[in-house]
């Protein structure tokens, strides 16, 4: 079989054990738990065969224009992070091996409920944005060895900032008096926007003709719901958005007696929070800032030029440094740092999708 019929297994998979994680959380039973995980191995299971297969059918594809190329450096520029279908791919697959580690480690499958939309809201946006799942030639900005290792380590510290965000929703959510708080109203903003534009863009996808689909976002984004040129259908969206945060707010709630009645703990979700920035933290600064900077050097001539994914990447740094320093030097605990987690990987979005997708650059590739 090819690789993307592995790939859309393991979204299937990916799919099925989100359905199946959050059901967890409303009946708890064990059975049910179990086989949400094994779900999840599944699927990962089958991206990782999907990516080997991947991985050597661009190794073909490149040595097929590049005959000259040794072994090595073939096998390192033929790597499947290449383009933004293959990076997303990549990060889904990441993401759930961290949280996989998390599960095992923590002996608790509750997180999986708030891990598992990610990467299935990952693998919906590759579908709604017309994204290309071809091999494609690596432009002369990207043949460098550096490749694997800059995205590898990224994508990494990207994964493990997702896992960081799911902990610090659900700890707000746990630690929660009442819906007033200004952190639950908060939280409830947060998911109720990303919902909202990924519904959006779910609507612009089946409004659209196929040829229209490949410039989605550049020139279509939202604009057949908040940004329609109809006054009209314009006013019902941003009611029927508001309308759907309100929902969020007010039955997001519940949520903490579910989670209560389990493992989950505020402990075990600050620690869980904690740790994967921790690790994500020294992954992104080395491979996204330090290991970026050698080879924007090598490939333009300069470390540094304030291109827009440099800039948000550098603030995406700073928010999640200002973690760690809150933490070990300001002492800060609880839903304070847990707000910055989740900001953290606003920002990790933003600097990762909204920077290709929207704003030009160096880095418009991405696109």
């Amino acid at each position: 079989m090819s690789s993307p019929v592995f790939f859309d297994i393991s979204a299937g998979a990916y799919i099925a054990a989100m359905i199946i994680y959050i059901a967890y959380l409303v009946v708890k039973n064990k059975t049910v738990g179990i086989v949400a995980t094994a779900i999840t191995v599944f699927g990962f299971f089958s991206q990782s065969t999907a990516f080997l297969i991947r991985w050597i059918n661009s190794f073909y594809f490149w040595t097929a224009s590049h005959p000259t190329s040794g072994i090595i450096e073939s096998t390192l520029r033929a790597a499947p992070l290449r383009n933004l279908y293959e990076s997303l791919i990549f990060f889904v697959w990441s993401l759930i091996l961290i949280h996989l580690i998390i599960e095992f480690k923590y002996k608790t499958r509750s997180l999986g409920a708030f891990v598992t939309p990610i990467a299935a809201a990952a693998l919906l946006f590759i579908d709604v944005s017309g994204t290309s799942k071809e091999i494609q030639p690596l432009i002369p900005a990207l043949q460098s060895n550096w490749l694997l290792f800059h995205v590898l380590l990224s994508f990494l510290g990207y994964a493990a900032f997702g896992v960081s965000f799911g902990a610090a929703a659900a700890y707000i959510v746990v630690t929660t008096e009442s819906r007033n708080e200004k952190t639950y109203i908060f939280w409830s903003i947060i998911i109720g926007v990303f919902l909202t534009v990924l519904i959006g863009m779910g609507i612009d996808y089946v409004s659209l003709s196929t040829t229209q689909r490949a410039e989605l976002i550049q020139n279509y984004f939202l604009k057949a719901t908040l940004r329609s040129s109809s006054g009209g259908i314009a006013a019902i969206s941003w009611i029927g958005s508001i309308a759907f945060v309100f929902i969020i707010w007010r039955f997001g709630y519940g949520l903490k007696k579910v989670l209560t009645g389990l493992s989950l703990t505020p402990d075990i979700l600050d620690d869980i929070t904690y740790k994967s920035i921790a690790m994500g933290f020294p992954l992104f600064t080395i491979g996204g800032l330090i290991m970026g900077a050698i080879w924007a050097n090598s490939a333009w001539g300069k470390y540094w030029t304030w291109d827009p994914k440099e800039t948000w990447s550098l603030i995406t740094w700073f928010v999640y440094a200002l973690y760690l320093h809150a933490r070990f030097v300001g002492g800060w605990r609880g839903k304070r740092v847990a707000i910055l987690a989740v900001i953290g990987f606003v920002a990790v979005i933003f600097t990762y999708l909204g920077v290709n997708l929207v704003l030009s650059g160096l880095h418009a590739y991405g696109s």
